[in-house]
């Protein structure tokens, strides 16, 4: 049976693993080494040649990083998956083996404040162009696309504002100009939602979230085109070396096991901490995918399984208030990062949007009285106690 004929919830407990072929270990191994041993010189001549199957050192491959990669490509419905050190490492790298010097790269209207802080850098140092868009239309997005532009970068839902992009629509006109379109799925996870289906050519998750789920663990994973990763991970990957640790692999397969009761749950209290935030009198505004009321909702209704875990909203008053509101939170987690079992909540103004400058910051939504929510496995009621006497207390 392969993963093609197989559920979601099979495919992410037994995809890219036989048991048979590892001594009959029910675990997926750990296989911490750097290197690995040849049975001759001419063996070891033929694999750094390309010419034989096997493995040579961990920075190139690792069977427990394998399994991994295997597993999340068929999770994306994707023909190869990449492992990286970090979700960062594999934005880079693929950010990387996308452009050249003088090239432009097409964004979203919101980004993770390190991807800014990349693409930032990536002007500063080699003239790679970029420009932001809300791609509410296929005629916006055809007036931001120029000669140089080398792919489209997307975020949806976009961190932290909420804001969701139709994939399929700009994956339609990507392809009139045969420009890569390149989706960070990591709010959403391939559980909530797979961009390679609707026309994308590569998604990046932050695996720290909701792939490993429980907070112990640092990675990126990219998942497209087996003849472009196939590149990716023989030259960018190799060459900078933003490599996938083999316990950090073994861990994110243990939490990849229960992703989609993990996603239930965390939807399942989003969708009720939602509906008590948006009537208590001292939030402004919120922003949650899953909201009938929500512009943006028809498009989530078309590309989303559910709204997610993820909710953001404007406390009344000023930075100051927003602040005094974390501070009076007494068992939720004030820490950035999201997709943990934990509730965590943050400030993003000063904390993963600090590098962005402020008219920017502003133009992208993110006021100083916006807080992101990550709602966690706890009880629901237990979470709304505690937010609803902090709120109590503006």
């Amino acid at each position: 049976m392969t993963h093609e004929n197989k559920h979601f919830e099979t495919t992410v407990i037994h995809e890219g693993y036989d048991s048979k072929e590892m001594l009959g270990s029910l675990a997926t191994p750990l296989f911490q080494t750097s290197t690995y041993t040849f049975d001759s010189a001419e063996q070891g001549e033929r694999r750094f040649a390309g010419e034989e199957g096997g493995y040579v050192y961990s920075r190139l491959g690792n069977p427990t990083v394998s399994v991994l990669e295997e597993r999340i490509a068929a999770l994306e419905n994707g023909e190869r998956g990449l492992a990286f050190g970090s979700g960062m490492a594999a934005v880079s790298a693929i950010l990387i083996a996308l452009t050249k010097a003088n090239d432009h790269v097409l964004c979203s209207s919101g980004l993770y404040g390190c991807t800014y802080g990349l693409l930032s850098m990536m002007q500063d140092k080699y003239n790679i162009t970029h420009d932001f868009s809300d791609m509410r239309t296929k005629d916006e997005i055809r007036s931001l696309i120029k000669p140089e532009t080398a792919c489209i970068y997307v975020e949806t839902p976009i961190n932290p504002t909420m804001k969701l992009i139709d994939l399929q629509m700009v994956a339609e006109v990507a392809k009139e100009h045969e420009i890569p379109v390149v989706v960070d799925n990591t709010f959403s996870s391939p559980y909530l939602q797979r961009p390679l289906e609707l026309g994308c050519d590569v998604v990046l998750h932050s695996a720290t979230k909701y792939i490993g789920g429980h907070g112990d663990v640092v990675a990126g994973l990219a998942v497209g085109k087996k003849d472009f990763l196939d590149e990716v991970a023989m030259t960018t990957q190799k060459d900078i070396g933003g490599i996938m640790a083999p316990m950090d692999a073994w861990l994110l397969l243990r939490g990849l096991k229960t992703l989609p009761l993990r996603l239930d749950r965390h939807c399942d209290n989003a969708e009720k901490i939602f509906d008590k935030l948006r009537n208590h009198p001292n939030v402004d505004h919120i922003y949650y995918p899953g909201d009938e009321s929500n512009p943006d909702n028809a498009i989530c209704k078309k590309q989303m399984k559910r709204g997610g875990g993820l909710i953001s909203f404007e406390v009344k008053g000023t930075k100051k208030d927003a602040q005094q509101f974390l501070n009076h939170l007494t068992f939720l987690k004030l820490a950035v990062s999201l997709g943990d079992t934990e509730t965590l909540i943050q400030h993003p103004a000063t904390m993963t949007h600090a590098v962005v400058p402020e008219d920017a910051r502003l133009n992208m939504g993110i006021t100083d009285q916006l807080i992101r929510l990550s709602v966690g496995l706890e009880n629901w009621e237990d979470i709304w106690t505690d937010l609803e006497q902090a709120l109590n207390q503006l």
